[in-house]
């Protein structure tokens, strides 16, 4: 459930970004990493990959500014 609702909210941000507003791709990321962080605590995700996939994302976001 963990995964599957970030995998929902890692896509609701990318189309975000390709649509060009900022303003919401901002705040899906603020989601998108609590939700990476929640997974970590859980055990579901290892912290090193959560670090990636936060940078990666992170990444799109100042490309599209």
């Amino acid at each position: 459930m963990i995964i599957s609702s970030l995998r929902t909210f890692i896509k609701k941000y990318e189309d975000s970004i390709k649509a060009g507003d900022l303003t919401i791709a901002k705040a899906n990321y603020q989601k998108v990493a609590s939700l990476i962080d929640k997974a970590v605590a859980k055990g579901t995700l290892h912290k090193n990959t959560a670090a990636r996939k936060k940078s990666r994302l992170s990444k799109k976001l100042n490309v599209a500014i």
